[in-house]
């Protein structure tokens, strides 16, 4: 149980680190991680990115299926953290290996459990690509 742990975190630092090598490598962008801000008792995003007119705040995932489910208080820790920071609040997933996806927290799906969910479908049909992220 403990090396299942171990690399599905690898996996998401992995995905961390190469989102921040991508705003970067855009030249106007900014970005950094937030150590250990799954494991702290205060609200923290996984990534800070700002071109210096746009603020994000992000909670970054990468999974090997086409669904992502999100706590409501993964989500609502997330927009108290954009809120106070003066930023926006989006979610960013990497599905099965392919491309990154990007949704804003208030265009987020609510299940019955009053959680939250995004599938590859949807990010297709209404979420944003990093190149529309960061235009």
């Amino acid at each position: 149980m403990a090396r299942f742990i171990r690399n599905k975190k690898a996996k998401g630092t992995a995905g961390e680190n190469e989102l921040i090598h991508m705003f970067w490598e855009l030249g106007n962008w900014v970005c950094v991680r937030v150590a250990g801000s799954g494991s702290t008792q205060f609200p923290a995003p996984d990534l800070l990115a700002s071109n210096g007119f746009k603020k994000l705040v992000m909670e970054i995932k990468v999974v090997n299926s086409t669904k992502k489910y999100f706590t409501r208080q993964e989500v609502k820790d997330l927009e108290y953290f954009g809120e106070k920071f003066g930023a926006e609040s989006w979610v960013g997933v990497k599905f099965e290996g392919g491309q990154w996806f990007f949704m804003p927290t208030s265009e987020l799906e609510e299940t019955k459990g009053e959680n939250y969910v995004v599938t590859l479908i949807e990010m297709k049909r209404k979420g944003f690509t990093f190149e529309e992220l960061t235009q």
